[in-house]
C-alpha cells in the first residue's frame, strides 16, 4: 500500500488561524446546527467531531448537535434550515450545495460551515483565499474527477462498450454530463446517463442501466450517493455490475474501484479545525476555503473476483492500495 500525506492547504491557510488565537468560554454551552445529506453516524462526520473533542468541544459537556437529514426529506430542507436558525446555532455545518444553499437563504449572520464540491463555482463563496459572507469550508472538487473515474472505469473492464452513470440531478451541471458522453465516445463506448433526484430512485435507475445493457456503473460524485452507499454497492453487487466510487473508503467497504480524496482524512484534518474556528468566534469570511490536492486509487480484488473480473495488471501497478 501506497499512503500519501495527501492534505495541502490553499495558501497556507491553517497558520492564519491558530485556534490558540481565539478562546473558548467557560461554562458556555455550544450548539452547532446541521444540515446534512448524510446520516450522523457516516464515518466523515464520527472523525469530524471525534477531531473536535480534541479542540476542547465534547458532546454532552459543553457542545450541542442538532441534526438534520435533509435527502430523507429534501421538500421540507427550507424548513429545516429555518428550525436551526431559531434554534440559535452558533454555526451552521451544511452539506451539499442544496444545504449551504438553503442555509444561505435561512441566515445571513450565522457562521455557515459548508461542504460541497466546489464553492466558487458554486457562486457560495468568492474565492478560495477570501470567501466573504458569512460561509467558508472545504471544496472536494469531486465532479472534476468524474472524468477521470471514467477513464479508471473504461480500463478496468477491458473490452467495455456500454456504460452507464447515475447523476445527481441537484449536483452534476449538464455540462459535465456532455463531456463525460463525448470522452466516452472517444473511447467507443456508449454512456447512458440516470439521473436521480431523490434517494429512492437509486435502486430503480440502477437496475434500469443494468436492464439497458451497461456492463459498468460510474456513481458520479454526489453527497445523497455517498451516503447511500450500502444501498448503491448491495444493489451492484446483486446485479454483478462493476462499479467506481468517489472516495477511496468506498473501495475499502467492498466497492469495486474508488478514485478520489480520503473523505475521513479530509473531515478530520479540515473541517473540524475550521470548525473550532468558528466556534471560537473567527469570522466565516476571514477563513480560505481548503480543498484536498492528492488523491487515491483504491481497487479491491475480492470484489473484482466476486464479478469474475481481471483487472488490467497496468492498472494494479498504479494504484495506492489493492485489497487482495
Amino acid at each position: 500500500m501506497r499512503r500519501r500525506d495527501f492534505i495541502t492547504l490553499v495558501g497556507g491557510a491553517a497558520v492564519a488561524w491558530p485556534l490558540a488565537a481565539l478562546a473558548q468560554e467557560a461554562g458556555r454551552t455550544y450548539r452547532v446546527g446541521t444540515l446534512s445529506a448524510g446520516p450522523r453516524d457516516s464515518p466523515p462526520t464520527v472523525a469530524m467531531f471525534d477531531e473536535l473533542r480534541r479542540f476542547g468541544f465534547i458532546e454532552g459537556q459543553n457542545l450541542t448537535i442538532d441534526w438534520r437529514q435533509y435527502s430523507l426529506h429534501a421538500d421540507r430542507i427550507s424548513e429545516f434550515a429555518a428550525d436551526l436558525v431559531k434554534s440559535k446555532a452558533d454555526v451552521i455545518y451544511a452539506t451539499g450545495d442544496a444545504g449551504i444553499r438553503a442555509a444561505e437563504k435561512a441566515t445571513t449572520t450565522i457562521p455557515i460551515l459548508g461542504t460541497t464540491d466546489d464553492m466558487v463555482e458554486s457562486g457560495l463563496v468568492k474565492s478560495l483565499a477570501r470567501p466573504g459572507g458569512n460561509i467558508t469550508g472545504t471544496s472536494f472538487l469531486s465532479a472534476e474527477l468524474d472524468g477521470k473515474r471514467q477513464e479508471i472505469l473504461i480500463e478496468s473492464v477491458p473490452g467495455l462498450r456500454r456504460l452507464a452513470a447515475i447523476a445527481d440531478t441537484d449536483r452534476t451541471a449538464g455540462s459535465r454530463l456532455q463531456a463525460l458522453k463525448e470522452a466516452a465516445r472517444v473511447r467507443n463506448v456508449d454512456l447512458s446517463i440516470y439521473q436521480i433526484a431523490e434517494a429512492e430512485e437509486i435502486p430503480a435507475a440502477i437496475d434500469a442501466a443494468k436492464t439497458s445493457g451497461a456492463a459498468a456503473l460510474n456513481v458520479l460524485a454526489s453527497p445523497t450517493f455517498y451516503g447511500n452507499r450500502r444501498i448503491i454497492m448491495q444493489r451492484v453487487a446483486a446485479l454483478r455490475l462493476p462499479a467506481i466510487y468517489q472516495f477511496p473508503e468506498e473501495a475499502e467497504e467492498g466497492g469495486f474501484v474508488a478514485y478520489g480524496p480520503r473523505v475521513v482524512q479530509v473531515f478530520r484534518e479540515l473541517m473540524a479545525r475550521q470548525l473550532a474556528q468558528l466556534l471560537r468566534g473567527a469570522k466565516p469570511a476571514d477563513i480560505p476555503v481548503e480543498q484536498p490536492t492528492k488523491f487515491e486509487l483504491v481497487i479491491n480484488l475480492k470484489t473484482a473476483n466476486a464479478l469474475s473480473l481481471t483487472v488490467p495488471e497496468t492498472l494494479l501497478a498504479r494504484a495506492d492500495k489493492v485489497i487482495e
